[in-house]
């Protein structure tokens, strides 16, 4: 492989900025200055450095993004602000999402081109956990919790599947709880809290598989995930 591709599939720079920091001395390749551009190298066994830091190359990238409220769930978007607005930096051909957050949702969202693991998180099949703390108007009776957790009618046809619910809070005309479901239906957490006559006023999703969200990571940031994170999201259940 040539360096200035090895640099620009780093998402490094493009191919004219990569190749001028080349010619700057800020790329060295087994500790030596490297000035061609166009030099061969080893990807998986020569160490490349950039500005200092060494420069591994991969193919897959997976990222935690911790999504804010106003930005939507999408790779591009012509009147939105999107989540990969959110990712700049980040190296990797191809990123995307992995199944969506409503607009006004926050919380956990996996980023990654890996297509593979992607469709295993979100194919109905599979029956992924995905955790929500949700903020609620209305009352959270024990006859509803059971509702919840048996299945409920949204309004389409055809029962939730067992959900599992876990109150925090109440007070007279609201509540707190965290809510693991099992699918990804359209909207269905609000619709969930609708069919048992409440409304919700603020959601965040907490977990997807075995990924939970990183409680460190500022809202709108986003970081790599960590090698016990990928093993443990690629060797889960498939």
């Amino acid at each position: 492989m040539r360096l200035d591709r090895f640099l620009c599939d780093m998402q490094l720079g493009t191919r004219s900025q990569v190749k001028e920091s080349i010619r700057k001395g800020l790329v060295s390749v087994n500790g030596i200055l490297a000035r061609d551009p166009d030099m061969k190298l080893d990807e998986q066994k020569d160490i490349v450095s950039y500005m200092g830091r060494m420069i591994t190359y991969q193919t897959l990238f997976y990222y935690m993004l911790h999504k804010p409220a106003g930005v939507v769930t999408a790779t591009r978007d012509r009147r939105e602000r999107t989540v990969m607005d959110l990712m700049n930096g980040a190296c990797g051909k191809g990123l995307a999402p992995v199944g969506r957050l409503d607009k006004d949702t926050e919380g956990l969202l996996l980023i990654t081109n890996d297509g593979e693991l992607a469709h295993r998180l979100l194919a109905p099949g599979k029956h992924v956990e995905k955790t929500y703390y949700v903020e609620c108007r209305g009352v959270l009776t024990v006859d509803k919790i059971s509702i919840l957790e048996k299945g409920v009618d949204i309004g389409d046809g055809e029962r939730t599947l067992p959900a599992r619910v876990r109150r925090i809070s109440q007070s007279d005309s609201s509540y707190v709880m965290e809510l693991t479901i099992t699918e990804g239906r359209f909207h269905q957490v609000k619709r969930m809290v609708q069919a048992i006559g409440g409304s919700v006023t603020y959601l965040k999703r907490l977990s997807m598989g075995t990924l939970s969200l990183d409680t460190a990571l500022p809202k709108g940031s986003y970081r790599p995930l960590t090698e016990i994170e990928i093993s443990d999201l690629v060797q889960s259940p498939k």
